[in-house]
């Protein structure tokens, strides 16, 4: 199953999770302290940081599929995350907020043509279908080894380095990725889809350069104008969806309903990311303001580093979760993916309702120990894989092969959607600058919004179920009307 281009590729996986995650870690604080932002435009920066770049994967998919190819939109990505570090290096430097907002904007832009080049091209290097999908959690696991250390270390970095040091260290990176693949090229190519195989005409290396640079320049106004930056990612993703739709109102009925299945799994998992969204923004101000003490007594964690949490529980989730589906499939128990689901919404219900008790029961000293929040992580990180993982795989499985890299962009579209809208929640719990932090704010402000989440994940259980028995139906019909059985079948 494993060879050295995967491998290779798990390798960048693990460069990309590095670099970029310990970038958004330090960016709270470099945008509170160096910059000076408040609380709730940092919080908004923050969440557009981590959910722009995946909306950009529609316009990243739509260069792989039609201009470039997998191959190509990858290595252009990781060339510009190292650019793009570089610019935040210059801001840092020089304390200049358009230059730092410019280099977060390519960074964005570059993430938005990997999400849905890796995948397609990752898939190409296995085998067959069952291999990648059994593979694809273990890579979703190395990822989250690079986001762990980045999001751990870089806190520390900063101290020794400084803001300008960190951003370095995380340009090299994504620079040593990209020899990576160059080294790979003729391979990785050979595996590659039939547009990376052949030349690129100078009518598609315009219309790329064309759109890349309309598109940082719009990144780079949502950063500048987040009010007006809000609506345009709610607008660009209404359009793609809607887009989407207009390929599936003029696709044969069996593909037309594969592509109502993809529709269906884009809706659960953009309020599943919701949640997920809530690790940079709301979780990260009230570890910042509330967490106090090491690990376990004797394990140093910086309050922002607390969302390293995430990707140390995920690095040992993949393997959990891929080795318990496959042990069920073994045994004739198949869970539908929109019933896994359902399952990572009662991990998340149980992840906030963790986070609602500490909150509502805290101490005069306004002090939550680092524990509560390894336990929130826990079930929350195991609810990501599933989602993150499968849902990618069950969307790869049913698309129609033309607008593939389009159709994994809509996983994508629906992360960007949910961090925005995730931010926008999260400005709620916003305090003013220099307020102090007391039991009572921690109760009310924390705790009203934490049990509304809590209650929300829970409702979401039951719409997911529903949902599953929706998309089996769906699947069902698409064979009747195919003639040949689906791939996944199971919705």
């Amino acid at each position: 199953m494993w060879n050295k281009l995967n491998k290779s590729m798990m390798i960048c996986q693990m460069m990309f999770g590095l670099s970029f995650y310990g970038v958004m870690v330090i960016l709270t604080r470099f945008f509170l302290e160096d910059l000076g932002y408040s609380e709730a435009d940092t919080m908004m920066v923050v969440g557009a940081f981590s959910s722009i770049g995946p909306l950009f994967a529609i316009a990243g998919g739509f260069i792989a599929d039609k201009f470039l190819g997998a191959y190509r939109s990858l290595t252009f990505s990781f060339s510009g995350f190292a650019v793009g570090y570089t610019l935040l290096v210059l801001g840092a430097s020089t304390l200049n907020v358009p230059m730092s907002l410019v280099g977060i904007a390519l960074a964005s832009y570059s993430r938005g043509l990997m999400s849905p080049s890796y995948p397609s091209l990752y898939k190409r290097t296995f085998a067959t279908e069952e291999d990648f999908e059994n593979g694809y959690p273990v890579n979703y696991s190395v990822n989250n080894i690079g986001a762990f250390l980045g999001q751990y270390l870089f806190p520390m970095f900063v101290l020794v380095l400084g803001f300008n040091g960190s951003f370095a260290l995380s340009a090299s990176m994504a620079f040593m990725a990209f020899v990576i693949l160059a080294i790979f090229r003729k391979q990785l190519k050979t595996v590659a889809a039939e547009i990376d195989q052949k030349p690129v005409s100078a009518k598609n290396w315009v219309a790329f350069i064309a759109v890349s640079i309309s598109m940082i320049s719009l990144v780079f106004f949502m950063f500048s104008n987040m009010d007006i930056g809000q609506n345009i990612v709610y607008a660009i993703g209404a359009a793609a969806i809607c887009y989407f739709i207009s390929l599936m109102l003029k696709a044969e009925r069996s593909d037309a309903l594969k592509m109502g299945t993809i529709l269906i799994m884009t809706a659960l998992t953009t309020a599943f990311f919701v949640y997920y969204g809530q690790i940079m923004t709301s979780m990260t101000m009230v570890t910042i303001n509330t967490m106090r003490g090491d690990l376990f007594g004797f394990i140093p964690f910086a309050p922002e580093a607390s969302m390293a949490m995430n990707p140390l529980w995920c690095i040992v989730g993949g393997p959990i979760v891929a080795i318990t589906f496959s042990n069920l499939e073994k045994r004739n128990i198949n869970f539908s993916t929109a019933t896994k689901v359902g399952f990572a919404f009662i991990l998340t219900a149980i992840a906030f309702s963790i986070l609602t008790m500490a909150v509502m029961s805290v101490g005069p000293d306004a002090i939550i120990r680092p524990e509560v929040f390894l336990a929130v992580h826990f079930f929350q990180s195991l609810a990501e894989v599933i989602v993150g993982s499968l849902v990618v795989a069950f969307i790869l499985s049913v698309a129609p092969k033309h607008i593939e890299n389009f159709s994994v962009s809509l996983f994508s579209v629906a992360i960007a959607l949910s961090g925005i809208v995730g931010a926008v929640f999260s400005t709620s719990i916003a305090l003013e600058k220099g307020q102090e932090i007391t039991q009572e704010i921690v109760q009310t402000v924390y705790g009203s919004y934490f049990s509304t989440l809590t209650v929300l994940a829970a409702v979401m259980v039951v719409v997911a179920l529903m949902a599953s028995r929706i998309i089996r139906a769906m699947l069902k019909s698409s064979e009747e009307a195919q003639g040949v059985a689906v791939p996944e079948a199971e919705g």
